[in-house]
């Protein structure tokens, strides 16, 4: 079984960071804490992990996943 397990959560964080980020660029107003727009923050951070897992995938060597 040569599942590697970063490519799900490369795709996982990614999505969610993505989705994530885009509500606070949507909707700042709503996202502000102290004036931090703390859903733009969190998205990118989950985003360039997923990226950063996706790529440690793609160096690793094994296939991904078969749909």
């Amino acid at each position: 079984m040569g599942l590697d397990i970063r490519w799900p959560i490369g795709l996982m964080f990614s999505l969610i960071g993505l989705l994530l980020a885009l509500f606070g660029l949507a909707k700042p107003s709503e996202s502000m804490s102290l004036s931090y727009n703390i859903n733009l923050i969190w998205g990118i951070v989950l985003l360039v992990f997923g990226v950063l897992m996706l790529l440690g995938a793609l160096k690793g060597g094994k296939n991904p996943p078969a749909a």
